[in-house]
């Protein structure tokens, strides 16, 4: 039985959107997104499971030209005397690993792979989500605590695959990670820059900048 659900970034009503492999799919229609209901979301258990089943091998040259995106935004916009977070690092840090390889200063954090509490009880000059905010089972709480985290002109620089009018979601393979539960669109972003008070948004194809 299909049920009425929230969105869990916005809190506005969703309507259903799609059943793929019996997991039911919701698109808000006050951002736009696209989420796995949360019934359907995988125990930790799993979730640690299939990150561990992941090739982040850090010199891994296909790997780390995938990350190169992200990379070069940072080295962009911050120098090397700058103080960052990569956060969700996993189990292969690639970006951060390319980051110190440059001279740059770059904390981890990971819920299951480097959970040292005390990385998020301090402030960043920016914070790098690389492939992490898909995973986000409460996208709202976890926003909130990045806003937390970037210093005054600092950044928030993900990189994830934004849900579009023109995906055809059945044939989309972003979905097809049993871990990737939450899908952003353009719209979700604008939400998220006015609801944590970013002053700019920018989005260059897999990577969106959010700067204070």
């Amino acid at each position: 039985m299909i049920k009425k659900q929230s969105c869990i970034l916005c809190r506005a009503e969703s309507s259903f959107f799609a059943i793929y492999r019996n997991i039911e799919y919701y698109r808000c229609i006050n951002c736009l997104s696209v989420f796995m209901a949360p019934d359907f979301h995988p125990f930790p258990e799993r979730e640690k499971e299939r990150y561990e089943s992941h090739n982040n091998d850090i010199n891994d040259p296909g790997y780390r030209e995938f990350v190169r995106p992200l990379v070069n935004e940072v080295r962009d916009k911050f120098p090397a005397t700058s103080r960052g977070l990569d956060f969700g690092s996993g189990t292969g840090p690639v970006a951060a690993s390319i980051l110190r390889e440059q001279g740059y200063q770059v904390e981890l954090y990971d819920p299951f792979f480097s959970n040292d509490r005390q990385k998020l009880e301090t402030t960043y000059d920016y914070v790098i989500c690389c492939e992490v905010i898909e995973h986000f089972h409460d996208p709202a709480s976890e926003f909130r605590l990045l806003r937390s985290l970037i210093n005054p002109k600092g950044g928030l620089i993900c990189m994830t695959q934004l849900y579009r009018e023109d995906n055809d979601f059945k044939k989309w393979r972003y979905k097809d990670d049993e871990t990737h539960v939450f899908f952003y669109h353009p719209k979700s972003l604008e939400w998220i820059k006015s609801e944590y008070s970013f002053s700019s948004l920018e989005v260059k194809g897999r990577v969106l900048n959010l700067f204070l």
